[in-house]
């Protein structure tokens, strides 16, 4: 299993009455596929998966695994607020076929950083998958510090870090606690480029649900030290990163949907679908100026 490259957080669509709209989901993994994206994680946060009931959860899961059928890395979002609760998520993640587990600093509670290696090391040595880490402080309310993730990249079973803290410093930290068995992943769209070219293996990307193919060669220019044409890449990318940052994940994102015949806008409660106005036509035109880079589902 090789979780590096270009990864893309999916969304999760719905249909007109709310439902899980399978359908549409089946689109969006062919044209990740299509588009060369290297995995894909189901049931994250921008999937929405505290949205999701254990039923639709399981579902998704199980459809995306047999629709992969072992072509990419299905990693399973397992994330919860309590130690116990993730590592049952993450078994039956496992039972239902993913090939690793993304695992979200616990949100809310805001633990220790001996709470935070301890949790880590519970879902580690009882989930049954390899473990991707995930610090995201502006959701989670706590952060994964570089000296507790140099504490934890000597499991066997933790083989990766998403850090969404895009700070210089943190990637210059987290880039030197990279190794051939412990990935660093950025999980900031804005700061991957920076990230891959001192050392990050990829990115777990939200803009690569709307445009896999021009996110893979951004990945790959940038992780072969290719500065020049990565830069060049981000800057082509950067008008519709912007764009996507007009209201929180996923939000805008899926409003990216229905151009390209993904899928219908709407999240669920309490998330709401962005309103037409200056904010939707400034997304429209960034997904309309890289078309010719976007395969049509």
């Amino acid at each position: 299993m090789n979780i590096r490259g270009s990864i893309c957080a999916l969304v999760t669509p719905f249909s007109a009455d709310g439902a899980l709209d399978l359908a549409a989901f089946g689109k969006l993994l062919d044209y990740q596929i299509d588009g060369g994206t290297e995995g894909v994680v189901v049931a994250g946060s921008t999937g929405e998966a505290h949205m999701l009931e254990h039923d639709e959860y399981e579902r998704l899961l199980a459809f995306a695994v047999e629709r992969v059928a072992g072509r990419i890395p299905v990693i399973a979002g397992t994330g919860e607020a309590g130690t116990a609760k993730t590592v049952a998520l993450t078994r039956r993640a496992k039972a239902l076929g993913a090939d690793a587990a993304l695992v979200v600093a616990p949100y809310y509670v805001r633990p220790t950083q001996e709470g935070l290696r301890r949790h880590f090391l519970e879902v580690a040595d009882h989930g049954g998958l390899p473990v991707v880490l995930y610090n995201v402080p502006a959701r989670t309310a706590c952060d994964l510090l570089p000296e507790t993730v140099a504490a934890l990249r000597d499991h066997p079973a933790i083989v990766g870090l998403k850090e969404a803290q895009g700070s210089d410093e943190r990637i210059a930290a987290i880039a030197e606690l990279a190794r051939p068995d412990f990935v660093y992943l950025s999980g900031d769209d804005g700061t991957a480029c920076k990230a891959m070219l001192v050392g990050g293996a990829g990115t777990i990307s939200v803009v690569a649900n709307l445009v896999p193919r021009a996110f893979r060669m951004l990945c790959d220019a940038a992780t072969a030290g290719d500065r020049t044409e990565a830069q060049r890449c981000d800057a082509v990318l950067a008008p519709l990163v912007s764009a996507l940052n007009c209201a929180p994940n996923p939000i805008a994102v899926k409003a990216g949907l229905p151009p390209l015949g993904l899928g219908l806008a709407a999240p669920r409660l309490p998330l709401v679908e962005l309103e037409d106005g200056p904010d939707r036509a400034r997304l429209r035109e960034a997904l309309a100026g890289l078309a010719s880079l976007a395969n049509a589902a």
